[in-house]
């Protein structure tokens, strides 16, 4: 949920009695948050997984040492999200994170991509998934995880 001036990081609380700071969106900070929100809405829209129905798997809850958790949105129709949410400052360099399928898993949404006023750490659109086991699942790859930054992959058809 987003309260008045929340799309765009709006650094004072919001009232009735004045208008919205849109002055702030010159800030290139505050016009990614803008960016950010904007692309979340789009994707969700356009990814049953996120959805269709309340289906869910985690991938590792158990990272408390890397501060990464990793889990599965499961659309109706079978389609897959990944969502790996680094929690720490730093960025993570290679690393194995398990999926349900092998092949090819396109980057969507990186929330540390430079257009959202991030560092840029990140996976140049996709990671390949090999058929080596992880995380109780059948395949992984190898990924870019960026300081205090989640990450969505959706497998290609």
């Amino acid at each position: 949920m987003l309260f008045m001036g929340g799309e765009f990081g709006q650094e004072r609380e919001w009232t009735e009695s004045g208008s919205l700071s849109w002055d702030e969106l010159d800030d290139p900070l505050h016009a990614g948050v803008q960016h950010v929100v904007r692309d979340l809405n789009r994707l969700y829209r356009s990814t049953p997984a996120l959805y269709t129905q309340d289906s869910f798997r985690w991938i590792d809850a158990s990272d408390t040492a890397g501060n990464v958790i990793c889990f599965l949105r499961i659309g109706a129709d079978g389609s897959q999200l990944a969502c790996l949410a680094n929690f720490s400052g730093a960025p993570h360099h290679d690393y194995r994170v398990g999926l349900p399928v092998e092949g090819t898993w396109r980057e969507v949404l990186n929330t540390d991509a430079q257009l959202y006023g991030g560092s840029g750490v990140g996976n140049l659109g996709a990671v390949h998934a090999e058929g080596v086991p992880w995380h109780g699942l059948p395949a992984s790859a190898e990924v870019q995880l960026p300081p205090a930054g989640v990450l969505w992959l959706v497998p290609e058809d």
